[in-house]
């Protein structure tokens, strides 16, 4: 992929971070949550001579409960943790400047403080399989110095993200390519039609499935996102667009089973401090071997349920076709893929979405639609056809109109759920499989 990254340069993030201290003048006794804390666990500064403190992790993902736990471990009341949370999720605010309500003194102490950015490890395509896919969320963190220019320290505290630019289509969609605190970028699209706002977000910084028809995969995966990155582009679309998020779909850049951990965590912050619903949510994956059924326990048990919808990328009725468009399917035969989404169905109580993107003449002809009818007989599903949106990489071609309807009603009469996605915002590269982290 030629330009992937705009105004962008990636960076190596610095091992072994998460044990740093930074030494500050006694006298500051400053506290803070290591990387390798949990959120509600205070970390003790140090009484030796200089005091030694933990750095600060971004507080954009925590809940009321844990950012009174934070505010208390910094010295200060809990209320304090409270008016953060009124500040970062209803009120948006994008560095700790902005936050007035909070003691001055207090807001400049925390930005002598340097910020451990911590996200969970990246894991590729190869090494995806079984049950160790949905381990990978141990963190690998990057530990920023103290910043010389405190706004922007204040925005990495509060896990914030940088505009570099925007899009905006004739149709009304909006994308937006923002910045991460080491310098690498992402892409969320949102779209509205009517009342309601869906915002389209990345759950990593590229992607290792390779998809042929996907121009995320072109660049190959630099790593996946932390929480506070996920729910960052959320409200980012939120100010952007002026507008509150009514749905938010995790098919933009990655893979999301690859990152389940923080995608589930962003969840759980989207509905516990933003307000959504889980059934206003959907999880899209091209499927990685055995982490279905471990993604539904997980969702119980950390969601309490699973009621977000779960969207698989199917786009072929056969295992040969599929292997074409999809790499990676070689490791993930169909009738075990299906089998894994019957189990996740058993476990939820929840239908399955069946994403089939339409390639014309390739997989888009009547005998597909039978196929397909025929592999889903007697499974609690839905099929969504997606129009190929073109990508400069590959030369398949979109489907006619006449020839996504003939493949609706061939569906249709085979009794199979169906439904057509429109794409949105084709003009500025924002439809879905446009997705490539690059300026214009």
């Amino acid at each position: 992929m030629d330009g992937t990254v705009g105004a962008t340069s990636p960076q190596e993030p610095m091992v072994g971070a998460a044990s740093a201290s930074v030494s500050i003048p006694q006298g500051t006794a400053v506290m803070g949550i290591g990387a390798t804390e949990s959120p509600t666990s205070a970390a003790v500064a140090c009484r030796d001579s200089p005091l030694q403190v933990q750095p600060l992790t971004p507080l954009l993902g925590l809940g009321m409960a844990e950012l009174e736990a934070w505010a208390q471990a910094q010295g200060q009341p809990a209320f304090r943790g409270r008016q953060l949370h009124d500040w970062l999720y209803n009120r948006g605010a994008r560095s700790l400047e902005a936050v007035t309500v909070l003691p001055k003194a207090w807001r400049e102490r925390l930005q002598e403080l340097p910020v451990i950015q911590a996200g969970p490890k990246p894991a590729s395509a190869a090494d995806s399989s079984g049950d160790a896919a949905l381990e990978r969320s141990g963190a690998s963190a990057a530990l920023l110095p103290l910043a010389s220019n405190q706004g922007e320290h204040g925005l990495e505290l509060l896990g914030r993200s940088r505009l570099l630019h925007r899009s905006d289509a004739r149709d009304g969609t909006t994308k937006l390519l923002l910045a991460t605190a080491d310098d690498l970028s992402i892409e969320t699209v949102g779209i509205p039609s009517g009342d309601r706002l869906t915002v389209c977000v990345s759950s990593q910084v590229g992607c290792p499935m390779a998809c042929r028809f996907c121009a995320t995969g072109k660049g190959g995966l630099q790593r996946s996102l932390a929480v506070h990155e996920i729910v960052d582009q959320v409200l980012s679309i939120r100010e952007a667009m002026g507008r509150r998020p009514t749905h938010v779909v995790f098919m933009g850049m990655g893979e999301p089973l690859l990152n389940s951990e923080a995608v589930l965590a962003a969840i759980d912050c989207l509905c516990r401090d933003l307000g959504m619903a889980q059934r206003q949510i959907t999880v899209s994956t091209v499927g990685v071997p055995r982490t279905l059924p471990t993604l539904a326990e997980r969702a119980m048990e950390r969601l309490g349920r699973a009621q977000f919808t779960l969207a698989v990328s199917l786009h072929a009725p056969n295992q040969r076709l599929r292997e074409e468009l999809i790499p990676t399917a070689h490791a993930y035969p169909i009738d075990a893929l299906l089998e894994d989404c019957r189990h996740y169905v058993a476990i939820t109580g929840r239908r399955v979405s069946f994403e089939y993107i339409l390639l014309g003449g390739l997989n888009d002809q009547p005998r597909h639609a039978e196929a397909l009818a025929s592999l889903l007989r007697g499974f609690q599903s839905h099929v969504n056809l997606i129009p190929y949106n073109p990508i400069e990489e590959e030369d398949f071609q979109r489907p006619s109109p006449a020839a996504v309807e003939a493949f609706r009603s061939a569906l249709v009469h085979r009794h199979t759920a169906v439904s057509v996605r429109a794409s949105r915002g084709l003009d500025q590269d924002a439809a879905c499989g446009q997705l490539r982290r690059r300026l214009g």
